[in-house]
């Protein structure tokens, strides 16, 4: 091993150990867990049908379960990342699209306008 990669593992490892001492730290997730526990019992114990009025199965209601939690996680997403671009200053894409508009509309006002004056000018020789 490479004395780069050796010493990323032992940086690694002693901020693990140093982690995993931490009690308060340990209390938090202990915590966690548990609500994430009693969160997933409520949601199980609670009886789901479907359209039909069938009873959903476990896994099925797992599997709903996860995919309204990842519309959830891409929607959180997808604000975190517009408010970052707001902060950052970083042109979001219907941004950038309003600005194409606005920069074709004007570019056909300015060519109006160098008609009319070319209009004028023929008109006053």
């Amino acid at each position: 091993m490479k004395a780069k990669t050796l010493i990323e593992l032992m940086t690694l490892s002693s901020n693990l150990y140093m982690l995993s001492k931490d009690e308060e730290l340990m209390h938090k997730l202990k915590e966690m867990t548990e609500k994430g526990k009693d969160r997933i019992n409520k949601a199980m114990s609670t009886p789901a049908v479907d359209e039909d009025g069938n009873e959903i199965e476990f896994l099925d209601r797992l599997v709903l379960k996860a995919s309204q939690a990842k519309e959830e996680l891409e929607a959180k997403i997808e604000e975190v990342v517009a408010q970052f671009y707001k902060k950052v200053n970083i042109a979001h894409m219907d941004e950038i699209k309003a600005l194409n508009e606005k920069l074709s509309q004007s570019e056909n006002t300015i060519a109006l306008l160098e008609a009319r004056l070319n209009r004028l000018e023929q008109k006053g020789e």
